[in-house]
């Protein structure tokens, strides 16, 4: 990554005093349920330990900051793209689509806006595309959590009405487990149909 400035990691730049909100997603690779993104500002006046990328953190850790961030980060908030959504604009698009609402959605508006990865959602704000930035800029840390937070909130919840699929193990993403519940008893009304095992095992069924 090319080096950037101090202020990145800042809420807002010591020269300009600009508001500055992270922004990364959650889900794009799952074959089922929406894709998650979360943007966050944070209060420099109140500083929050241990952000990190959300991977590497351990689902008890993620919980404990996500309720952190939610108390103390200057506004915070968090949108999903659907299936329909999904289907239609492709998991790129939808989930450019999720960051763009949850960045409108902030109570506060930013004058700067930082993304993970390399591609952009269309914002009325300058927006800088960060590789890696969940691991090396907070706020992004902190969006990233929210959104796996949220997203694995759903896959919980949902868990009780698809019981076959183990969705509260395995999040949706395409383990063996999931590979064989799709096999034995179809895709269910959550499955992404656009995705190519799910593609597959349509094209399977009598």
């Amino acid at each position: 990554m090319p080096a950037r400035a101090p202020q990145l990691d800042l809420p807002w730049s010591d020269d300009t005093h600009e508001l500055v909100a992270g922004v990364d997603e959650a889900g794009r690779g799952p074959l089922a349920g929406p894709v998650v993104a979360a943007a966050v500002i944070l209060d420099p006046r109140s500083p929050i330990d241990g952000l990190a990328d959300s991977k590497v953190l351990s689902a008890r850790r993620r919980e404990q900051l996500h309720d952190e961030i939610r108390a103390r980060a200057l506004c915070c908030a968090v949108a999903e793209a659907s299936l329909e959504e999904i289907a239609e604009h492709n998991i790129l698009g939808a989930t450019l689509l999720a960051m763009r609402r949850a960045v409108e959605a902030l109570r506060l508006r930013p004058q700067r806006v930082l993304v993970d990865g390399k591609q952009l959602p269309r914002l009325s704000v300058r927006c800088d595309a960060v590789v890696g930035g969940d691991a090396t800029v907070p706020a992004i840390s902190a969006a990233s959590i929210l959104a796996k937070v949220h997203r694995d909130r759903w896959c919980e919840a949902v868990d009780a009405r698809f019981p076959v699929y183990g969705f509260a193990r395995h999040k949706g993403y395409g383990t063996a487990e999931h590979l064989a519940a799709i096999a034995q008893h179809g895709p269910c009304e959550l499955h992404r149909m656009g995705f190519a095992p799910m593609r597959l095992a349509s094209a399977g069924d009598p």
